[in-house]
């Protein structure tokens, strides 16, 4: 009966972690993904676009950040974890980029397969330009997301809270004024 109870506690505080993890994840890329809507629409003076792409924004940082719980749990990157920060950083971007990638692709071809194409013309329909575009764009969106993901990997994630949310009081400097 303990044993159960102890499963029962630890596959909860794992749920309640992961839900932790997607949140903040989808909160950062909702936050870029929706400014480059906005820098688009201004950029295009489309100011009569509906909400429906920011909707597409959100929805896409749900599940970019939800193939980026997969990858993790998958063990991406981890091999480069003993690289200097920066280095991991942009290796994790990377691959996790291209993660996104392979998604998009396989999400552009089963759209396509719905709306009846042939696996080949589905294939020669993949607007490839677009998906390396919008990689550049991940890739760049990722580097800073990795980087204090592998921060908070080296500090803990009780010492990263701390030096980001917590206030603490001002060191004294070793230069003082002089009267």
């Amino acid at each position: 009966m303990n044993t159960e109870n102890t499963q029962a506690v630890t596959l909860k505080q794992k749920a309640a972690h992961e839900l932790v993890q997607l949140v903040a994840i989808f909160l950062y890329l909702a936050f870029f993904f929706c400014a480059l809507v906005t820098y688009s629409m201004l950029l295009l003076k489309e100011f009569n676009v509906s909400y429906f792409t920011y909707g597409f924004a959100l929805i896409n940082a749900l599940v970019i950040a939800k193939v980026i719980l997969i990858g993790e749990y998958a063990h991406l990157g981890k091999k480069h974890e003993a690289k200097p920060l920066l280095l991991a950083a942009v290796h994790k971007a990377l691959l996790f980029t291209l993660l996104v990638f392979a998604f998009h692709v396989v999400e552009e071809l089963i759209r396509l397969l719905i709306h009846r194409e042939s696996m080949a013309t589905a294939l020669r329909e993949i607007r490839i330009g677009d998906l390396l575009g919008r990689s550049l764009v991940v890739f760049c969106t990722f580097i800073p997301l990795f980087a204090f993901r592998e921060l908070q990997r080296v500090l803990g994630e009780e010492n990263f809270r701390a030096l980001f949310f917590r206030t603490v009081a001002p060191a004294k400097s070793d230069l003082t004024t002089r009267t």
